[in-house]
């Protein structure tokens, strides 16, 4: 999926007008309607504030990721990301075992 078509997707799943985006932008619609169409693409600035908005991060709204992660999610990442590295790899190794038992689950 391409920047415009998200955004279009994103905006219309959580019930939000091109004129309401626009104007929590400072954008005129019309200009939106541009990005939504991507005949031209957002600075990195407006590109952030679409993605705070529309609470996506850039990654996914640019499509360099497809899956979704909701707010909550990647301020747990960010907290963890703090920890001392010991921390880290008890809570990785649990995450670990995890994904490799769905894997295994998924297997079978």
């Amino acid at each position: 999926m391409n920047f415009g078509s998200t955004v279009v997707e994103l905006r219309k799943t959580q019930s939000i007008s091109q004129t309401e985006l626009a104007a929590q932008l400072g954008i005129h619609k019309n200009v939106l309607g541009r990005y939504e169409r991507n005949e031209v693409f957002p600075s990195i600035e407006i590109a952030r504030k679409i993605a705070d908005i529309l609470d996506v991060s850039l990654d996914y709204l640019t499509g360099k990721v497809d899956v979704q992660m909701d707010k909550d999610i990647r301020n747990r990442i960010l907290e963890v990301s703090k920890f001392d590295q010991e921390d880290k790899d008890h809570i990785f190794s649990v995450i670990d075992a995890f994904i490799a038992k769905r894997k295994i689950q998924s297997i079978l």
